[in-house]
């Protein structure tokens, strides 16, 4: 190859090798940029709901109500078990609250058997109605519960009572059952069971 070939196939080299790193900063850009125009289509089509972490959903549905201060509402909280070898109750009995209002309350549970013990709680309401007015943002019903032996827990409740409940309704009972879940316990229990094996 004479010099003439070599240094304009050393030229096409560098042109080529520019052209690329253009090209990838043309396409860096072009992601970069598509970020907000990503978040704004999501903003608008109710998308970027689903995409955000779920406490701060529930931020912006509380930022999004108004406390209706004319309305009490009492809140009775109850507490059953279903064949569950656990102690479960809440810790206060009651409460008033305004429609609208952003509230916590606590469940304390513990597990009186020597093995683990993984539940379910699934609340229910009265009068029903009130059900579909009784937002929670958080709750230990939204996941199954897995106590070791002995171990007591102390559960949040969080939630805000829509303001559009009917007038009518000025006592609601919020009540959780708890049912044990078997094949999650056996499962729990041959863990804790299995020996380890050595090397």
């Amino acid at each position: 190859m004479t010099a003439h070939a070599k240094r304009r196939l050393a030229a096409d080299n560098r042109r080529l090798l520019l052209r690329l790193a253009i090209s990838a900063v043309a396409m860096f850009g072009f992601g970069f940029l598509l970020v907000p125009f990503y978040e704004k289509i999501c903003e608008v089509t109710g998308i970027n709901n689903f995409l955000r972490p779920e406490a701060e959903q529930g931020a912006r549905a509380v930022g999004n109500t108004q406390v209706d201060a004319s309305r009490s509402i009492l809140v009775q909280f109850d507490a059953n078990l279903h064949d569950l070898p656990w102690r479960f109750q809440p810790l206060q009995r009651s409460i008033e609250v305004h429609p609208g209002e952003l509230v916590q309350v606590e469940y304390e549970v513990s597990n009186t058997r020597d093995v683990p013990v993984t539940g379910q709680a699934v609340p229910s309401y009265g009068p029903q109605v009130a059900g579909r007015h009784f937002n929670k943002l958080d709750c230990f019903c939204f996941a199954q519960q897995t106590l070791a032996p002995g171990e007591r827990r102390v559960m949040p409740v969080v939630f805000v009572i829509d303001p559009a409940l009917p007038e009518d309704v000025t006592v609601i009972t919020l009540s959780y059952t708890f049912f044990e879940l078997q094949g999650r316990n056996t499962a729990a229990a041959a863990t804790v069971a299995a020996p380890v094996s050595g090397g």
